[in-house]
């Protein structure tokens, strides 16, 4: 009886043993498989080395193809001064305007940095970094249109921008038909050849072309009265701390100097600051 009592006795203790031992193990393993916390946006980027950058590289002088076809401009280099910033090098992807922000929203690229102005739409979808640039949007119609003279005198006619841009929703706010073009280039040919009434665009751009282009066949009649702010929009998040990394990159380039020497360079004034 003894030795059987023994023997049960040490039965239970060797159960309860391997108890043990499987509850340490589970423990262990569920420790082991429990990966690293994941990384926000900006310790992403930081980790990758390089900030992916969309803009469509046809849009002078915000992004274009030099004589040498280097790609240049004011976005291109205030996006480049960023990626300083943040300790990274810029990758640029080209694309055309519309496509943009479908690369974005699918997470293709980690910004748009194409003089994209702010509004109360976009700004339901997206958020914006502290302004970079502000514009006025332009009309330009051909030296011997006389009919339009200002906005309300689009009614009716037809104008020529990319598609979704806020110069097609403007034109159209004013009654206009829009035919969808890709750069101003094409637009300002259309113009020319008489074969739109009108075009709109940021007043810089146009400053910009007819410089390099001074007999071009257009003038311009007309301009928003409130400059637009060009921002930076990223995707929404409740994390913070890449899109407060931007805003102290842009503050930071603005206070040295840094967005009014690129503006001066790039437009012939500054558009860095509001006044």
């Amino acid at each position: 009886m003894k030795r059987r009592t023994f023997i049960s006795l040490m039965g239970v203790m060797a159960a309860a043993g391997v108890l043990g031992l499987t509850g340490c193990s589970s423990k262990d393993t569920a420790s082991s498989t429990a990966g690293p916390a994941p990384l926000n946006k900006l310790d992403s980027i930081q980790k990758s080395g390089k900030l992916v950058v969309a803009l469509e590289g046809a849009w002078q002088p915000w992004s274009y193809h030099d004589s040498s076809d280097t790609l240049v401009g004011y976005d291109v280099e205030v996006s480049r001064a960023i990626a300083e910033k943040l300790g990274v090098e810029p990758e640029y992807v080209e694309s055309d305007w519309d496509s943009l922000f479908a690369g974005l929203d699918a997470g293709r690229y980690d910004m748009v940095c194409n003089g994209v102005e702010v509004t109360e739409e976009r700004a339901k979808t997206y958020a914006f970094t502290t302004p970079y640039g502000y514009i006025h949007t332009a009309l330009a119609v051909r030296k011997d249109n006389t009919d339009i003279t200002n906005f309300e005198d689009l009614k009716g006619k037809t104008t020529a921008n990319s598609l979704a841009s806020t110069y097609m929703e403007l034109a159209e706010s004013y009654g206009a038909t829009v035919q969808g073009i890709d750069t101003l280039e094409e637009t300002i040919q259309l113009l020319t050849a008489g074969r739109i009434d009108a075009t709109l665009n940021a007043d810089v751009s146009f400053y910009d072309y007819l410089n390099v282009h001074p007999d071009a066949d257009f003038k311009l009649v007309a301009q928003t009265a409130e400059a637009s702010h060009v921002a930076i929009p990223v995707l929404k998040s409740e994390d913070t701390a890449y899109l407060d990394a931007l805003n102290t990159a842009i503050e930071e380039l603005r206070a040295d100097g840094t967005l009014k020497t690129l503006s001066e360079k790039y437009f012939g004034q500054d558009i860095s600051s509001e006044n």
